[in-house]
């Protein structure tokens, strides 16, 4: 189990285009065992391009140094791995998905 304060990300949101762009700044409080990113050093660009039936996301980190440029890229790439493990073809859009949930409730 992780012991100690937890690393926590900070950055602003710069653009918000819906449903085809979001960029914002991206960081870490110094916390032992955050990575060497200061809050809003880098930026991160996610775009959305319709595909056929479904929707392919670009994502785009920059102003990284250089040695943790392969730690966040695993990083990222885990997490669109999930994303797409949940956003299976055939889900329902978002504005007819459930709502959040319910305390104790996985999701």
């Amino acid at each position: 189990m992780h012991e100690g304060p937890r690393p926590v990300m900070r950055g602003r949101f710069v653009e918000l285009v819906p449903y085809e762009r979001l960029v914002f700044t991206f960081g870490w409080e110094a916390t032992p065992g955050a990575p060497d990113i200061p809050p809003e050093s880098s930026r991160v660009e996610v775009t959305l391009t319709p595909d056929g039936d479904g929707t392919e996301l670009t994502l785009r980190h920059s102003d990284l140094p250089t040695v943790l440029e392969e730690e966040t890229g695993d990083g990222w790439a885990h997490l669109l791995h999930r994303l797409a493990e949940t956003a299976e073809p055939g889900d329902q859009p978002l504005d007819q998905a459930p709502g959040p949930c319910e305390e104790g409730e996985r999701c």
